[in-house]
């Protein structure tokens, strides 16, 4: 034991001690990092992975849905007719695509569809028209009279369409006047509990399928682009273009002027929220308030009548005794 007690003492042990113990922790020290590998580019890759199943989620959602399959071909024949005549070079592809997705129809088979029946309607509605006054006549009406009736009903076939896809829009665009407030509370709660962007519009999309379709449609769709878009501003400018709200549109504004500048997101959409709250308030306010206006020609046509021969009544039946 006295030996191995001098050896340790001994100055030429202890340098080499020293040297063996500086020669290994330098190895440990450059072959850490080796050993380690990439973290950022692990990261990169469970990122990118995150969004794959994102991507693959929203899309089996959207197709579930049945009007989300942006992949859908037109019929043949539709498609054959608009490239037979070029349709297409007759309307406004864009602003008609603008008009559709904002109605829910997103791919090229409603445009397809919209503009097949858009050149078609008119001969229909012309060859019903003539149909129905030949068959069953007007009272009074010669033959050029009605032919002239049935290009009447076949010019407002052309609008048919129009018609048909305001109509949509309007009510689709009702739906997320109404559901909007809601999402925008939820979105603000997701972030403000530390959720990014993209796990919030996912949430809120999950989370506000029951009080409107519409709205997670459109929720889904965003979550998807923010996923695979290189700009995330252009997802928020495609939200604002397929909706077509100002609301939705001053939000949009709002998430890209947090995303550039790095202002406080949960603020804005806190000041968004109860604007459009406010908005939703107004709306039916005023809504309310139109009510007896409406109510005066109902009133006049159906209460007073029956009033009058409620009181009037008994005085003519008395009359007709005398």
């Amino acid at each position: 034991m006295a030996d191995y007690f001098l050896k340790l003492a001994d100055a030429e042990f202890m340098i080499t001690l020293i040297v063996a113990l500086a020669t290994f922790a330098t190895i440990v020290t450059i072959a850490s990092p080796i050993l380690k590998g990439d973290k950022l580019n692990a990261r990169l890759k469970s990122v990118a992975n995150r969004r794959q199943e994102l991507r693959a989620k929203q899309r089996a959602e959207l197709e579930a849905s049945g009007r989300g399959q942006l992949r859908e071909k037109p019929k043949s024949y539709m498609n054959q007719f608009v490239e037979q005549f070029s349709v297409e070079s007759l309307f406004d592809t864009k602003a008609m695509k603008s008009r559709l997705y904002r109605a829910g129809f997103r791919g090229q088979k409603p445009l397809v569809t919209f503009m097949f029946f858009r050149l078609i309607a008119p001969f229909i509605v012309f060859a019903a028209a003539m149909a129905y006054q030949f068959a069953f006549g007007v009272g009074g009406a010669t033959p050029g009279m009605k032919v002239l009736l049935s290009f009447a009903a076949a010019c407002a076939g052309f609008y048919l369409p129009n018609i048909f896809v305001e109509n949509l829009i309007a009510r689709r665009q009702e739906a997320l006047e109404q559901a909007f407030p809601d999402a925008l509370d939820l979105l603000l709660i997701c972030v403000e509990a530390g959720m990014s962007v993209e796990a919030a519009f996912n949430k809120v999309a999950s989370e506000i399928g029951q009080q409107s379709v519409e709205m997670a449609e459109e929720m889904s769709l965003t979550t998807a682009e923010l996923s695979y878009l290189q700009e995330r501003r252009q997802a928020y400018e495609n939200l604002a273009q397929r909706t077509g709200l100002d609301g939705i549109r001053a939000v949009c504004t709002s998430l890209i002027q947090a995303e550039r500048y790095g202002t406080p997101l949960a603020q804005a959409l806190r000041v968004m929220a109860q604007e459009n709250r406010d908005i939703r308030t107004q709306r039916a306010e005023k809504k309310a308030a139109a009510l007896p206006a409406k109510l005066t020609v109902p009133m006049i046509v159906f209460f007073l009548p029956v009033l009058f021969i409620v009181i009037m009544g008994p005085a003519g039946m008395k009359l007709m005794a005398l």
